[in-house]
């Protein structure tokens, strides 16, 4: 078997029965209707202010009262994923359960095939090929497996550039724009309303992204989580996730322009860093 990875900080919410599709599709960034069993979709529920309040990857699978939605999300958010569900709720045809204790969350990241292990949900992983597959298995299962380095895995995240919440944007705070979703397929521009969806249409249609979590290569040990970012007296960001001499940042790019362009150079404790910037 491929490298494996249990990702011990995950958690997994279900929400099923006869309006789930119709439930989620309404709330969530990413298109629920066309998902099928057997696939995996990155998405996130946001505030009405347009704010990431928990992302996750979506798992969908077949039920025998209607379809099965897997959540596959930060442990530390389920207990608020669940009461946010809840409260949307209302009238719909669906059940919301914490299935944390039930599922392990494994990562294939270096898998070009589909892995070969008893799983209860497995797809590509949605946001990027260069993160393989992602999966869900019972912990007996979970138990079996030779579970590599959790590193091998931080290392093909940070190099494809995926965020990770908490730790490279604050939740409620941050825009999916700032967090990569849009570049990430976490955002269906063309699937109608989600909560928050006016504000981030706006954002996409007026290209008004100030900050974006942004890739960097550091001149040594790149600088730990949290370390603010600076380009001469000014503070353009600060660093997140981080793997060698590689991490990632949330930058003000406007800033980190006016810096190249003064011959600058973006130092975050001492370090000299280099950042690689998308066009919008």
């Amino acid at each position: 078997m491929t490298n494996a990875i249990i990702l011990a900080d995950r958690g997994v919410v279900e929400v099923a029965g006869a309006d789930a599709v119709k439930f989620l599709h309404g709330l969530l960034t990413n298109d629920v209707k066309s998902l099928k069993a057997g696939e995996a979709r990155f998405a996130a529920l946001l505030s009405p202010q347009g704010k990431i309040l928990v992302d996750f990857l979506v798992f969908a699978k077949e039920g025998e009262d209607g379809a099965v939605f897997l959540l596959d999300c930060p442990s530390a958010l389920v207990a608020d994923l669940l009461r946010r569900l809840t409260m949307y709720k209302l009238r719909a045809n669906i059940s919301i359960v914490d299935r944390s204790a039930e599922f392990v969350s494994i990562a294939f990241p270096d898998a070009a095939e589909k892995p070969e292990f008893e799983a209860v949900a497995l797809a590509p992983d949605p946001r990027s090929p260069g993160l393989g597959w992602r999966g869900l298995a019972t912990p007996a299962v979970a138990a079996t497996i030779a579970a590599a380095a959790r590193e091998a895995y931080e290392a093909r995240r940070i190099a494809a550039g995926v965020p990770d919440g908490g730790v490279d944007f604050v939740y409620g705070d941050a825009f999916p724009h700032e967090a990569n979703m849009d570049r990430l397929a976490g955002v269906d521009f063309k699937k109608g309303c989600f909560v928050g969806q006016e504000v981030v249409s706006r954002m996409k249609h007026r290209g008004t992204v100030r900050k974006r979590v942004t890739p960097f290569h550091a001149e040594g040990l790149a600088p730990a989580p949290g370390t603010p970012v600076t380009a001469g007296e000014v503070e353009i960001g600060v660093t997140g996730s981080r793997f060698g001499g590689e991490g990632l940042a949330l930058i003000r790019l406007d800033k980190l322009e006016d810096a190249k362009a003064g011959g600058a150079t973006p130092l975050a404790g001492g370090v000299a860093l280099q950042f690689t910037v998308a066009e919008e």
